[in-house]
């Protein structure tokens, strides 16, 4: 019989992650230069180009897309990752070409959703709906979601609004992380994420609503309550995107996305929280809330 010429194009995914097995924290001194470098990183692309900054959006998506291929290999299903690759940097120059406005990114999504039924089905007829549907999936969760961040860097203030992309679900966790080691007790959701506490959670708002008054108020000049708009939507974002990306991980039946930065796990579980809060940060500062 001869070789599917699609099959053979393909890149293999990394090797599924091991089933969660443990509840262990992070190891904080491995952690920790790793989170200041990846920091480090995004701002020097964001001072010498804006453009690095994009390039960056486009290699964390496609990383992410490796990842989640390996990830849902755990449960037998393929993501076919050419043209979920392609389609991504397509996503992204597309929405860079529209500046701030996201129907770019929609466009070749849809035109890279197709791409992507069409190229698995000519993999494999048999069984092709299932991982098409996957495939579809991740690129709209990473891929068109995460054009919303090329439309925040495309604004006029692009620079800052990638701070607040960037920053806020980071001073979230860090605040959660803080008061949740020092006083928590009742936790939010035992059954999903059991390190997760109520007390955890006003952290949160106290880290967010701190870096949102520095960024939103003095930083972008927008009036007070649209920086409390911020740090409270950015909070609920990062919660709700920490907590879904946990619940498709114990569907998947792995502990960590991937394990590229140490101590973190994966690309995905750095980005989780960022993914979800960059459309909502899109249509505040959009929006006339935040004038």
């Amino acid at each position: 019989m001869q070789a599917n010429p699609l099959t053979a194009l393909a890149p293999r995914p990394p090797k599924p992650p091991a089933p969660s097995s443990t509840k262990a924290g992070r190891n904080l001194k491995t952690a920790l230069p790793v989170a200041f470098g990846l920091l480090a990183l995004v701002a020097f692309s964001v001072v010498w180009r804006i453009e690095a900054f994009v390039c960056l959006v486009a290699v964390a998506m496609c990383v992410g897309l490796w990842e989640a291929a390996g990830a849902f290999l755990n449960r037998g299903v393929r993501i076919p990752l050419v043209p979920t690759w392609c389609g991504a940097v397509a996503m992204v120059g597309a929405t860079w070409t529209a500046r701030e406005h996201i129907v770019g990114g929609f466009l070749a999504f849809v035109v890279s959703a197709v791409a992507v039924c069409l190229w698995r089905w000519a993999m494999s007829p048999a069984r092709w709906a299932g991982d098409a549907a996957a495939g579809v999936f991740a690129l709209a969760w990473i891929g068109f979601v995460g054009c919303f961040a090329v439309c925040l860097a495309a604004m006029p203030q692009g620079r800052w609004m990638v701070a607040l992309l960037i920053l806020m679900p980071a001073a979230s966790d860090t605040g959660g992380w803080a008061f949740g080691v020092l006083w928590g007790r009742h936790p939010m959701t035992p059954s999903i994420s059991p390190k997760k506490s109520w007390e955890g959670f006003a952290g949160s708002l106290v880290g967010a609503g701190a870096v949102s008054f520095l960024l939103t108020t003095l930083a972008l000049g927008r009036p007070w309550y649209a920086a409390a708009i911020v740090a409270a939507a950015a909070v609920l974002c990062a919660t709700v995107g920490d907590l879904s990306e946990s619940l498709l991980k114990r569907d998947l039946g792995v502990k960590d996305m991937g394990s590229i930065f140490p101590g973190h796990g994966g690309m995905l579980d750095r980005i989780d929280s960022i993914l979800l809060w960059a459309p909502a940060c899109y249509a505040i500062m959009t929006s006339s809330i935040a004038v």
